[in-house]
Formats: C-alpha cells, sequence, structure tokens
C-alpha cells in the first residue's frame, strides 16, 4: 500500500494502480468542471486531468505548490490525484483490512473505500483509488 496524508487523514492505496508520484503544479482550470477537479496539466506532452482529493473530502484544497500528484491509470489515460504528504509504502495483508469499517468514511461513498488497517499508531482509511477516479470522471465527461 502506497500511503499518503489528504485533508489531515492518512490514506492507503494499491501501489500497483499508481504508475508515478510527481510534485505538485499549478493545474488550468477547466471551465464547468466541479471544484474539486483542479483541472489541467502537460505531463510530458500528455494531457491529464487532476483531481484535488483533499477537496473531494470535503476537507479544505490541496496547496498547488506544495504536495504531490500520484499518477494512476484509468482506462487508456492517466489522471492525477492531489494529495498533501507522501508517507511511506507498507505491505499490509488483506486480513489486516477491517472491511466492515469502511462504511462512508472520509466523507467518500463506501464504493471508494476498500476498508480500515493499522498502519504504525494510526489507522488507514483504504481508497478504491479506480472507483474516485471513475466517480469523478464520469461527472467531468457528462458536463463536457
Amino acid at each position: 500500500m502506497l500511503l499518503f496524508t489528504a485533508g489531515g487523514q492518512l490514506f492507503g492505496c494499491d501501489i500497483a494502480v499508481v504508475r508515478e508520484i510527481i510534485p505538485a503544479r499549478r493545474a488550468t482550470r477547466l471551465p464547468g468542471a466541479p471544484g474539486y477537479v483542479l483541472g489541467l496539466i502537460n505531463l510530458r506532452g500528455t494531457v491529464v486531468t487532476v483531481i484535488d482529493l483533499v477537496a473531494r473530502l470535503g476537507a479544505g484544497v490541496a496547496d498547488p505548490h506544495d504536495g504531490s500528484i500520484i499518477m494512476v491509470e484509468w482506462g487508456t489515460r492517466a489522471v492525477g490525484l492531489a494529495v498533501d504528504d507522501m508517507r511511506d509504502v507498507q505491505a499490509v495483508t488483506e486480513q489486516a483490512i477491517d472491511a466492515a469499517a469502511s462504511g462512508a468514511a472520509a466523507g467518500l461513498p463506501a464504493s471508494s473505500v476498500r476498508g480500515m488497517a493499522r498502519v504504525g499508531e494510526g489507522l488507514a482509511v483504504l481508497l478504491d483509488v479506480q472507483s474516485v477516479v471513475r466517480q469523478v470522471m464520469s461527472t467531468v465527461e457528462e458536463q463536457s
């Protein structure tokens, strides 16, 4: 699991869905896009939509000059998730994941949360990143 913080909360996601991690950068705003879509960036000649995970959680707005962008594959495209801070990569076994505790953790739909896992001294909300991206991108595409 890749561990990171967004809106002061510890999250994890499956490292297999992560293409790369890049430093935060300014995005060009998309007119009419929801507030949690930062906009578009040019990543080595490819236009990438960046989602502000902090804003999506309703926990403020990610700092566009600080933090990181987690690049994930979505179909044939790459999508970025802006987060506050990268923490660590840790092995988390399926037995360590408490799916019953997921509910609507961290203000996300239950379908976006795989569960909770104890990592170090705290609990991490384990996100289904593909579900988060699918929900946001379907909203963006409907408005296009």
